[in-house]
């Protein structure tokens, strides 16, 4: 217990607590932001020094969807039925620029991390109590969404997407020939739209708790978010073909309703209504100088009860 309280001391005193620091000018925070970035951009490039130097081997690994599929219930890639597809590349410097794009991308997947860190570092003294108790969660919330997001696309997606469209072509007669860029550039836009839409409930959890949406609003709008899915994923999908938008929607719809689980949970509470702002209206007696409606001063002669009505 007294290493818990000591912990949560330093925890309180050197992360949660506001900084009783000055007021920065415009160009100290600048410079900040300047050495910070400096500092992403140098530990990027040496992450691509290192992804660069393996990226044939990372492509292969990136054409491993092409023609396995993967089970979960022994964990390993099963070939299909596919025949063997070759790569080719259509101009002298193609195959060199798509090994630069996936050592780059997966150079940004790698420092990802760090990148975040330098981020929460430079905004944090900013933020006040609250915000910092619950964006630091949420930003290693989203980063790790991320990467789930990845790799359920890499594991699940890619093998049903690429199996259903190599066999709609080799069953309609065509050789299948594919260019190292459009595949690449398919295998990468999938796994990045991807990640994003694993950011869905995440999204709507800060707009909740911002305030700016509710569990109920969400509700109302359900047709429009499913709608929405497809539109979306017509526009995405790097091919026309129904089977790689319904991949594509419904998983982002299942995380606008996963969204709406967690907005009802994590809403913003409403300030409490102030009780009794007003004092209760009371009865003058009788001979006390108080003021009566007219109604009662011109009652009949019976000296009947009059009946007095308080302001409301």
């Amino acid at each position: 217990m007294a290493k818990e309280s000591r912990f949560s001391k330093w925890l309180q005193d050197t992360v949660f607590n506001p900084l009783e620091d000055k007021k920065m000018p415009i160009m100290e925070h600048l410079h900040e932001f300047q050495a910070r970035l400096t500092k992403v951009v140098i530990v990027v490039a040496l992450f691509f020094v290192g992804t660069f130097f393996y990226a044939d081997t990372l492509v292969q690994w990136l054409r491993v969807p092409l023609q396995n599929m993967f089970v979960p219930g022994t964990l390993e890639w099963i070939p299909t039925d596919l025949p063997k597809i070759p790569f080719v590349f259509l101009s002298p410097a193609e195959a060199l620029w798509q090994n630069l794009k996936v050592a780059a991308l997966f150079a940004l997947v790698l420092a990802t991390p760090y990148i975040l860190w330098e981020v929460w570092a430079f905004v944090m003294p900013g933020l006040h109590v609250q915000e910092r108790r619950f964006v630091a969660p949420f930003v290693m919330t989203s980063a790790l969404a991320f990467y789930l997001g990845l790799a359920f696309c890499f594991f699940f997606v890619l093998p049903f997407a690429l199996n259903f469209l190599i066999s709609y072509g080799v069953q309609a007669g065509f050789i299948p020939q594919l260019s190292i860029a459009s595949y690449v550039g398919f295998a990468l836009w999938f796994l990045l739209v991807f990640g994003l839409t694993f950011e869905v409930p995440l999204a709507l959890t800060l707009m909740a708790k911002l305030g700016w949406v509710d569990a109920p609003f969400l509700k109302r709008y359900r047709k429009w978010a499913f709608l929405g899915a497809f539109l979306f994923a017509a526009i995405l999908t790097p091919t026309p073909d129904p089977f790689n938008q319904c991949l594509m929607a419904l998983p982002m719809y299942f995380f606008y309703e996963v969204g709406i689980i967690s907005a009802g949970f994590f809403k913003k509470p409403k300030p409490e209504e102030e009780v009794g702002a007003q004092p209760p209206a009371t009865t003058p007696k009788s001979g006390s100088g108080g003021l009566r409606p007219q109604s009662a001063t011109a009652g009949t002669s019976s000296g009947g009860d009059d009946d007095y009505v308080g302001v409301p």
